[in-house]
């Protein structure tokens, strides 16, 4: 009997669910960066209906991700998240502007999933003799990089950390701009960490890049900057529709726009 694996039965469906690599445990190391930026740029970037955080601060994250498929198999990836501060109906969480991944697997599964601002890019991720370090490359250009010395230990922590993003189908016919109403999802990552060290030395470089412009949120002051290690675990959650000329102005972000001029924001 001929065997096509492009066609899986109701229960292979329902195993693959179960297995989706997007809501499975991982282990991760971090390097956690916070900065202060320019309130009215950090404002400017936020797509309704979010709305802009009390304080103008952007996250800057880079890992070195392990995840657990099965007790026999773990898939390793390097990841990045660059994103500003924002709010909606009373919780605070972070914006996803671009997150940088290594593999098509990471890229593919959360930009399908949950509307993921996702590119594969190279993220070396180092931890050696006291000094980590990280960055994103793409087309040519590193446009994020940190790296500083190991200091002293915070301890344990748990927390959950909340991030929005916008899962949207730009459409086939040149009339129209989205097949749908984009829809506005909320992820919830639930972190366990069992190892917490502060950063001393630290520097984060935002790198000039047409594609990938980090660059226009400049680095006023640096608030905090951590190495962690412990598990995540996430999910998401359609909170509502919304009209698509909310999102559009800030859509092409999340694809290699070379051609994109920015507006004038007064700061």
């Amino acid at each position: 009997m001929a065997r096509l694996r492009y066609v899986k039965s109701a229960e292979q469906v329902e195993q693959a669910r179960e297995a989706n690599p997007e809501f499975l445990k991982s282990s991760v190391e971090s390097i956690r960066c916070v900065y202060e930026t320019d309130p009215a740029l950090a404002a400017a970037v936020v797509p309704r209906p979010l709305q802009p955080a009390e304080r103008p601060e952007v996250c800057v994250t880079f890992s070195h991700v392990t995840i657990h498929v099965t007790p026999e198999f773990d898939f390793e990836i390097g990841s990045g998240v660059f994103g500003v501060k924002a709010r909606h109906d009373g919780i605070e969480g972070i914006y996803l502007i671009t997150m940088p991944m290594t593999t098509e697997q990471a890229v593919v599964g959360g930009r399908e999933t949950y509307g993921e601002p996702k590119k594969i890019a190279a993220i070396p991720f180092e931890n050696a003799g006291g000094r980590v370090s990280s960055s994103v490359t793409r087309m040519g250009a590193t446009y994020l990089a940190a790296r500083g010395r190991l200091g002293a230990s915070l301890g344990a922590r748990g927390f959950t950390e909340y991030g929005f993003c916008y899962k949207a189908q730009p459409s086939c016919d040149k009339e129209r701009d989205f097949d749908g109403d984009p829809l506005l999802v909320r992820l919830e990552w639930r972190h366990d960490q069992d190892s917490v060290h502060a950063i001393e030395d630290g520097e984060l470089v935002l790198g000039e890049s047409p594609f990938d412009p980090v660059a226009d949120l400049p680095v006023r002051r640096l608030v905090r900057m951590e190495y962690e290690r412990g598990t995540t675990q996430s999910n998401g959650t359609v909170l509502r529709p919304v009209p698509g000329e909310w999102l559009l102005p800030f859509l092409h972000q999340r694809y290699d726009d070379p051609a994109a001029q920015g507006v004038e924001i007064a700061t």
